[in-house]
Order: C-alpha cells, then sequence, then structure tokens
C-alpha cells in the first residue's frame, strides 16, 4: 500500500509540474530520472511539451508574412526510440522567395554523475534535402542520445506564402504531457478551420486589438495619375484561436493494417478563404473541386506538359504499328512508358524539369512520367486523363484543396464502359493495380475543360493466396510434404516487390525459418510474367509439425498455415482496418494417415460470417478413406472495415485462429 501511494504521489507532483509554466532550458533532475511515462507505461517517448504559435505580420520591408514559432520538448524512454529525437522542417520554395527558418537553437540533456549536462546541436549537424522542385526539408537529428535523455529544441519559420498554414497536428503517435497552440489571423484574412480525429479537441476563439504601422500605395482613383505612397496607423483587429491542453494519450499505432496515421490522428486545417485588404479588391480563393481541378491545370506544368507530343510522336508511331483495338493500344504505350522511364523517387502533381527532358533522359519525377504517358494515350485516340492522387503518406484530403494531392497517376475510359488507372513509375503496376502508396480512399479526375469527378482507389477485385499441401505423416512423427502456391493480383504484386530483387536461397531460408520445415526442392515461376500469378512449388519436410504424447499423435488440420494469434487486440479501435485490397487465402491440405493409426477425433465444420457480407470463414475436416482432407477459406469482400465493425472483425478472429489451431488425434489401433 505504501508503495502505490508513493507511486501515485510521485504521478501527481509530476502532473503538477508539466503544468507549471516551461521556459526553454530550464530542465529537472526529476524529468531526466523519470524511466517510464506515468500514465502509459508503454510509451516509448513522450511530448513534455509541445507549442506551436503561428501568426500573420506585416512589415513594410517585407508586406505580409506567415511566422510559425516551435518549442518543442522530448523525453526519450529508451535509447532505442531516439527517432523521436528527429525533426524535419518542410520548407517551400519558387522562383527564389522561399520559406526559412531562423532561431534555432536546440540541445540534448542528459543525467551524469547526478548532474544535468546539456549538448547543443552544430551546424554541421543540420543538413538540407530537396525533395521535389518546389519543397525541400531541413533536417537534424539530437546528439548523444541515451536511456532517459530529453531533447529540447525551438525555432521561427517565416513564410511568404501567407494563404498556406501548416496543419496544426493536436496527437501524435507519443502522449503529449501539455500542448499549447495559438494562431492569430488579421481581420483581413478569412479562413475556414477543418478538424479531424476521433479526440474532441477544438480552439477558444476570440478577438484582440492591435495597432500596426500599414503603408499602400494609391493613386486616388485618377487613372494617368502616378501612385503615392501612405503610411498610416491602423487599428486591426485579430482574431485568436487557442488551445492549451494536458495529458493528450499517443493514437495507438500498435496494431497491423493501418493505411497512414495521419488520416486519423487529432489535427486542424486553416484554408484560406478570401482576403480583403484595405484599399483593394477582395480576393477569393478555391472553394470546389472543380476550382481546384482548374487551378491545377492550368498551371504550366501540369496542363502545359500535357499538350507537348513532338517529342514522342516518332517512336509513338512504331509502337501503335499493327495495334487496332482500345486495349491493345494501352497496354503497349503503358509497358513502353514503364520500360523506358525509371522514376527518380519524387512524388509531385506539377513537373520538375519537364516531360520533353525526362523522356530524352529517361527519368523524371511521378509527374513527368505519368503526364506523359496521360499525352501518348491521348495521342493515340484514347479518352485518357489525369487523376490527381495524395499518396498515403500524405493524407486523405477531406475538403478541396489543391496541397492536399501531391501524386498524379492516368486513366482511359473505354468505349466499352470499362475504366483503368495505370501508374508507370513502378515496374511491377499492371492496369488498376497501382502501387499502394497511391491506394488512398479517392482521386480526382481531371477532364480539359476543368471539371473533375471522384475515382475510388480502393481495388475491388480480390488479392487470393491458393495454397494446395499434400503430406505423408509417418509414425515417428516425421512429415514429408509438397506445397503448391498461387499468389494474385497484389499478393502476387507484393510478392514482386518484396522478393523479386533477394536471391531465391534468401526465401528458401525464410520460409524453413517461419514454418519449422527443411525444404528438399524450391521452384518459384512468373516472377517477371506480370500479369501472371506467381507459383511457388516447394518440397519439404519437418519434424516439429506433430506433437507425440504416449500413443497419440496430434497435428494441426492445417499444419503450418494456421493463423496461430489474433493480431486485433485492443478495447478499441477508432480508425479502419485497411488490407489495401479485397483478399481471399483458401487452403486446400491432404495428409496421409500412418500405417498402424486411425482417427480418435477431428474438429468440427464451421462457417461464420460478418454483418453486411464484409467477410466468410469456411472450414472443414473430414476423412477419406486413409486420408484426412482439411479445407479452408477466408474471405474478405471489403478492403477497408470500419471501426464500428472492430468488435465483430476482432471477434470473428478469435473463432478462426481458435478452430484453426484444433489438433486432429490419432491413435494407435
Amino acid at each position: 500500500m505504501r508503495k502505490e501511494l508513493l507511486t501515485l504521489l510521485f504521478c501527481v507532483i509530476t502532473l503538477i509540474t508539466y503544468s507549471q509554466e516551461i521556459k526553454f532550458g530550464k530542465i529537472s533532475k526529476g524529468a531526466l530520472t523519470e524511466n517510464e511515462h506515468p500514465l502509459d507505461s508503454l510509451a516509448e517517448a513522450a511530448y513534455l511539451y509541445k507549442s506551436k504559435e503561428v501568426f500573420i505580420e506585416y512589415t513594410s520591408s517585407n508586406g505580409w508574412s506567415l511566422v510559425t514559432l516551435v518549442h518543442e520538448r522530448i523525453k526519450i524512454y529508451k535509447k532505442d526510440a531516439a527517432k523521436y529525437a528527429t525533426e524535419e522542417i518542410r520548407l517551400f520554395k519558387r522562383g527564389g522567395t522561399d520559406e526559412e527558418v531562423n532561431n534555432l537553437k536546440a540541445y540534448t540533456y542528459n543525467l551524469e554523475g547526478g548532474k544535468i549536462k546539456k549538448e547543443k546541436l552544430q551546424k554541421s549537424q543540420i543538413f538540407e534535402n530537396e525533395t521535389s522542385k518546389n519543397w525541400y526539408s531541413q533536417k537534424f537529428t539530437m546528439p548523444n542520445i541515451k536511456d532517459g535523455s530529453i531533447v529540447e529544441y525551438k525555432y521561427r519559420k517565416v513564410s511568404p506564402y501567407f494563404q498556406y498554414l501548416d496543419r496544426v497536428d493536436l496527437q501524435h503517435s507519443i502522449p503529449i504531457n501539455k500542448l499549447n497552440v495559438l494562431v492569430k489571423i488579421p481581420e483581413y484574412f478569412k479562413y475556414k478551420t477543418h478538424y479531424q480525429g476521433y479526440l474532441q479537441m477544438y480552439f477558444n476563439e476570440s478577438f484582440k486589438n492591435k495597432k500596426m504601422r500599414y503603408s499602400y500605395r494609391s493613386n486616388g482613383g485618377n487613372v494617368g495619375r502616378n501612385t503615392t505612397k501612405y503610411d498610416e496607423t491602423i487599428d486591426l483587429k485579430y482574431k485568436y484561436y487557442e488551445l492549451s491542453k494536458e495529458n493528450i494519450p499517443a493514437i495507438d499505432d500498435r496494431e497491423p493494417n493501418i493505411s497512414s496515421l495521419r488520416n486519423y490522428i487529432s489535427s486542424v486545417k486553416f484554408e484560406l478563404n478570401s482576403i480583403l485588404m484595405p484599399n483593394s479588391q477582395p480576393q477569393y480563393f478555391a472553394t470546389s473541386w472543380d476550382a481546384v481541378a482548374r487551378r491545377v491545370y492550368k498551371t504550366a506544368a501540369f496542363g502545359e506538359e500535357l499538350q507537348k507530343s513532338a517529342y514522342y510522336k516518332a517512336d509513338l508511331e512504331s509502337l501503335l504499328s499493327g495495334k487496332t483495338s482500345e486495349f491493345e493500344k494501352a497496354a503497349a504505350i503503358f509497358q513502353f512508358v514503364k520500360s523506358k522511364m525509371k522514376w527518380n523517387g519524387t512524388a509531385g502533381k506539377y513537373t520538375s524539369k519537364g516531360v520533353r527532358k525526362a523522356y530524352k533522359e529517361n527519368v523524371g519525377n511521378v509527374a513527368e512520367i505519368n503526364l506523359m504517358l496521360t499525352s501518348m494515350l491521348r495521342a493515340a485516340g484514347l479518352s485518357a486523363n489525369p487523376v490527381l492522387v495524395s499518396t498515403r503518406a500524405n493524407g486523405v484530403p477531406m475538403y478541396p484543396t489543391i496541397q492536399g494531392f501531391n501524386y498524379v497517376v492516368s486513366s482511359v475510359s473505354f468505349s466499352d464502359n470499362s475504366f483503368a488507372l495505370f501508374d508507370a513509375t513502378a515496374p511491377y503496376s499492371l492496369p488498376n493495380l497501382m502501387p499502394l502508396r497511391t491506394i488512398n480512399w479517392n482521386g480526382r479526375l481531371v477532364k480539359k475543360d476543368g471539371t473533375s469527378i471522384a475515382i475510388n482507389l480502393v481495388p475491388s477485385k480480390h488479392s487470393v493466396h491458393d495454397v494446395n499441401l499434400n503430406v505423408k505423416l509417418s509414425s515417428d512423427g516425421m512429415v514429408n510434404g509438397l506445397m503448391r502456391s498461387k499468389l494474385s493480383n497484389y499478393n502476387a504484386y507484393n510478392y514482386r516487390v518484396r522478393n523479386n530483387h533477394i536471391k531465391e536461397s534468401e526465401i528458401r531460408t525464410r520460409i524453413e525459418d517461419e514454418n519449422n520445415i527443411e525444404i528438399e526442392n524450391f521452384r518459384i515461376s512468373n516472377k517477371l510474367k506480370i500479369a501472371k500469378p506467381i507459383n511457388q512449388l516447394v518440397k519439404f519436410s519437418s519434424e516439429d509439425l506433430v506433437e507425440e504424447i504416449g500413443d497419440k499423435l496430434f497435428i494441426a488440420p492445417l499444419l503450418f498455415r494456421a493463423n496461430n494469434a489474433n493480431p486485433f487486440k485492443l478495447n478499441d479501435r477508432k480508425f479502419p482496418v485497411d488490407f489495401n485490397a479485397p483478399w481471399m487465402d483458401k487452403n486446400t491440405v491432404s495428409i496421409q494417415i500412418p500405417e498402424g493409426y486411425k482417427v480418435a477425433s477431428i474438429p468440427e465444420t464451421t462457417a461464420i460470417s460478418m454483418s453486411d457480407n464484409l467477410a466468410v470463414f469456411k472450414f472443414q475436416v473430414t476423412q477419406v478413406g486413409s486420408k484426412i482432407k482439411t479445407m479452408s477459406v477466408v474471405q474478405f469482400n471489403k478492403a477497408i472495415i470500419s471501426p464500428e465493425y472492430y468488435q465483430e472483425l476482432k471477434e470473428f478472429y478469435n473463432q478462426m485462429v481458435k478452430k484453426q489451431t484444433e489438433k486432429i488425434t490419432l491413435i494407435k489401433k
């Protein structure tokens, strides 16, 4: 009891300490000696303090600019969580007018010999990386990270692009002990606020007056008259958005099948709606999907690039020779672009060096490759259009926004009313089978006339893993068998991405280690024939698949193909389970009963399903002469299972695991 009271007292004192004012550089020994988070013992790290202040300011020399002040203090409980000691600041540049970071201060604090020792981040430890034509970043990792370290940094980010406020995250993958956010907007700028996430956190809104020195030029309405510069001190009303909150829990990412936490984390985005400056006409910004589509299409690095065709004309004529059907033409052009062009790893909806130069150099970014593909498809007489996409890492655009899209693919509408999506940046992609980074809810098909259509990016075709096992069981518990498996659609795609670059001997070793078998013969076919399924043949033996107790033998009906544990363990899950695509796992197993044994018991036949036809599980074990035959089918008909079905999904898996792990019992005759 005394120990429990001391622990409770420690937690209370700790939380009181966190609620006090946080000053940069003021680190307590108590915070450094803390070896686990008082409210989340599983946390690898925690924000002791996270502060962001955003405001639009005016100076006579630079005009209006957006300023962001960041101050963060992070506790690293385990050295292995050093990733939380890394900060990457994304910065935009265009035409020499760049966002910039200044006043950066950063320290690592450790307790050594009972004293606090701090180590400063050096300029040489800050790295600048260009990620695309208009984006670069400043990245640093704090030095001397140990178990129990605290890192702290603050900086000022200045941007001339005041119309684009960074998204403000109100939650993280680690707990936040104290969060302060302040956004100050002058009355000339009208923003909409868009909240997302399951934690209900909203800003307190208020207004405050402030005097400001403002400069402008005017000709007094007289056409032809020279303008005169005026300097005035004006009263300006600011709208304040304030949020202060303590003990914000981490968003739980310990379960599988999460598309991107960015889609579900609690956050707020400010969208500029209009600007009305003194002595100026009002400006209104895109507020519909069609307006977004028109702005993107009119951008030179998008729409103009689609119109260029001379650079590929000769190649296209040769390529289409003898091709008569729409499908032949589309397939030929798609394969040509995939084989000719190499993706440089850079995303983006706009070209960087342009399609002509990319074509000549055989390398380009996403936009250069897929806009080139779209243009060639159009030149071949096909109804092709670009489709704007937000990658999984970029999140889902929940409202009309240009910044929400960071990728572009191609589409073709065929005359038989079929439709296909293409991404030529990935060597193993096929029509309607694009890289997983692009499978992120909806894209936006952009037409020449500026209109747009929402396009569902989630696959509807099942990805199948079909396994056939034939084994012979000896009386001494030895299993000898042959396994044939077939992988189709995204199962085949994922296999090629993960395995085509490594030696077959490594794949063979991994299969042996994962399944407790020894492989005698191993064969893979269709690795590079991407339109066909992946086929595997494995001849194997094992001494570890049968349990012998007395005169009984116990063996799992699916051998090593059973699901042995339920991956879904949370009491509650606030975001969907994302399987990427509908899928089916089918196993057919035939076991030869050894001489001198007979069946004592086999699992009963089972069939279960989820509501709304989301999933079905069928399991049947039968004896046919001297063989035991098992058929197991797990099929999910939707790629994304919403949180409302989580408890049902969890129970579905519980029953499936329980049934698949039941044992066949053999006894001596």
